[in-house]
Formats: C-alpha cells, sequence, structure tokens
C-alpha cells in the first residue's frame, strides 16, 4: 500500500485554553467573521440543522469556518502555527477525537477538546489565542468554540487548511470522461479495505494517477490523463443531492496572485477508466471530498507544503 503525503506534517501543540465569549450579531455570518477580535466566535447552528461539516481554517484572516450542508453555521478566530512551525496547507480528515487530551511532547500541556488531523501532531483544540500564529502548528479555537464544533463533527470528515482567503463556491460537478487508450487492468480496487466512512478522491497531476481514500485508508487507485496545465491545488467538496443532481462546493487551497478561479470545465480535463469510474460513483455520498493537485503524493517528493493523507504514519501522539 502507498504511502500518500505531499510535503511535511509538522508537529504542534499549544497552552491552555481560555474561556471566551460568543458574539451575538444580526446580518450575515460570513459578513461579521472580520469584525471577530481575538477568542470571539459566532454559531448559528439552525443556518444548517443537517448535512455533511466541512471546516476551512484561514491562515492569512486567522479565522475559521464551519460549513454544514454548504452553509456557514459558525465561525471563530485561530491562531495557527508560529514561524518554523507553520500549520501545513492541505486536505485532512479528523482521525481521533478526545475531550479532555493532554501533550507528551510538550510539558503535558492541555489540548482540551482534541481533534486529531495528523498523526505527527497536528490537531484542532482550545488553546491561547494572542491574534496571530503563536501554536507549534496546531490550530488553537476558543474553549467554548471547541466544544461546540466537537458536539458536530465526526471522524473521518473533512478539513481545509488554506493559505488563500477564500470560501466555498458552487461548482460543477465531477464528471470523469472516459478514455479507450486506458486498460482497467491497470485499475486497482480494494473495497473491503475500509466498508464504510468519508470518501476522498485524489487526483495528482505530476503523477497522472487518482487515489481513492475512504475513512482514511486508501481502498483503490488508477491511472488519470489531465490534458490541461494544473497550477493550483482545488479541493472539492459533494454538499448534497436532489432532483437536480449532486451539489459540490470548491476551494483554492493556495495564493498564486492570480485569482484565476475555478475552471467550469474542470472536469473535461480529466479522464479515467470505465471501470475507475464506475467504481468512484458506488462509493460517492454527500460529504465526499474530491483533490485536484499538481503535486505529487510519494512519500518525499518536493513542492508546496501540501498534506493531503498519510495513513501509514507511525501514530505519535501529540
Amino acid at each position: 500500500m502507498e504511502k500518500l503525503t505531499i510535503g511535511l506534517a509538522l508537529i504542534g501543540v499549544s497552552g491552555a485554553a481560555l474561556a471566551v465569549q460568543a458574539v451575538h450579531t444580526t446580518g450575515s455570518l460570513s459578513e461579521k467573521v472580520g469584525t471577530l477580535k481575538p477568542g470571539q466566535y459566532i454559531w448559528r447552528p439552525n443556518a444548517a440543522p443537517a448535512g455533511p461539516v466541512l471546516i476551512v481554517v484561514d491562515i492569512p484572516s486567522q479565522r475559521a469556518i464551519v460549513y454544514r450542508n454548504g452553509l456557514p453555521i459558525g465561525a471563530s478566530t485561530v491562531s495557527t502555527g508560529a514561524k518554523g512551525h507553520e500549520t501545513p496547507t492541505g486536505v485532512f480528515t479528523i482521525l481521533q477525537k478526545r475531550q479532555e487530551h493532554y501533550s507528551n511532547l510538550y510539558n503535558n500541556a492541555p489540548m482540551p477538546y482534541m481533534q486529531r488531523l495528523t498523526w505527527t501532531g497536528i490537531a484542532l483544540h482550545a488553546g491561547k489565542l494572542p491574534g496571530y500564529p503563536a501554536s507549534k502548528g496546531c490550530v488553537r479555537l476558543p474553549l467554548a468554540f471547541s466544544k461546540l464544533v466537537f458536539g458536530v463533527t465526526k471522524l473521518g470528515m473533512t478539513v481545509v487548511v488554506t493559505d488563500k482567503a477564500e470560501v466555498p463556491k458552487l461548482a460543477p460537478t465531477p464528471n470523469l470522461a472516459l478514455a479507450s487508450y486506458f486498460s482497467n487492468a491497470d485499475v486497482q480496487w480494494h473495497p473491503e479495505r475500509a466498508k464504510e466512512g468519508p470518501v476522498s478522491l485524489v487526483i495528482s497531476a505530476a503523477d497522472q494517477k487518482a487515489y481513492v481514500i475512504r475513512n482514511g485508508v486508501p481502498i483503490g487507485s488508477s491511472p488519470v490523463k489531465i490534458d490541461r496545465k494544473v497550477d493550483d491545488t482545488l479541493a472539492f467538496e459533494y454538499r448534497s443531492d436532489d432532483k437536480k443532481g449532486p451539489h459540490w462546493v470548491a476551494l483554492e487551497l493556495h495564493d498564486n496572485g492570480k485569482n484565476s478561479g475555478i475552471p467550469a470545465d474542470e472536469w473535461q480535463h480529466i479522464h479515467a477508466p470505465a471501470q475507475f469510474k464506475k467504481s468512484i460513483a458506488e462509493v460517492m455520498r454527500p460529504g465526499a471530498v474530491v483533490v485536484v493537485t499538481p503535486e505529487s503524493l510519494h512519500q518525499g517528493s518536493t513542492g508546496l507544503k501540501l498534506t493531503v493523507i498519510d495513513a501509514e504514519q507511525a501514530k505519535k501522539k501529540a
């Protein structure tokens, strides 16, 4: 089984948590996010009572937004990794949840409402919020907000950490085109390795290969052909499904200064074997994530500090 990693997952942990206040505001939650002061948050769960949850951490603005069914239900100030211990950008899944947790790396420091993103120490948890990046790599949240978020998340759900100030946008539905020059014999498909849980499809332009991960475990792979240049990493979340079909939202993970947006014909440029497309369709459900990246997914590759998944890391406790 291949180890799928881009860049480095940095070890991080923060200090003691602080109790802070909720901000009671009127108007759009998105409009109020920028007005939050360190330690403040907004929580409006009734904006979307049900549906898949997505957390987006925006490093430049030091904010986190919680989306449910594609709509924002909460926002908060955060403190990410300080210089030399930067929080890695990427698409993560929640690997572990502990309401009470202490670091065995940094003097038994408390990490209340810990939600682990990597086995090498990156996590969401309550902690000090000075108004700037100050952690050893983790994402610190206000104590009360971290408790609320802890209550709506599930193991395996997606957390996106981006260095581009961005919000999810409506996106074209993924539809991998068929291509006769591929052999179905090149497709690896082992759904029995993880029979349930959130699904992620990661497509690497550098490798010309796609990987399927369910509940953090690789269950399939296939060669793909991308007939356009891929400059930026894009993440797409399957938000919901109705009579009009599936609905997706999308994020760009890095700021290349171009502000080019997401191509409307993105999926017309990605080709895969028919068998692989059929297998993907059978496991995709609301909450699933598709990532398209220019980077290689092989261990030791160079490029952006972007983590997609690291399923075989030693389970080191933060």
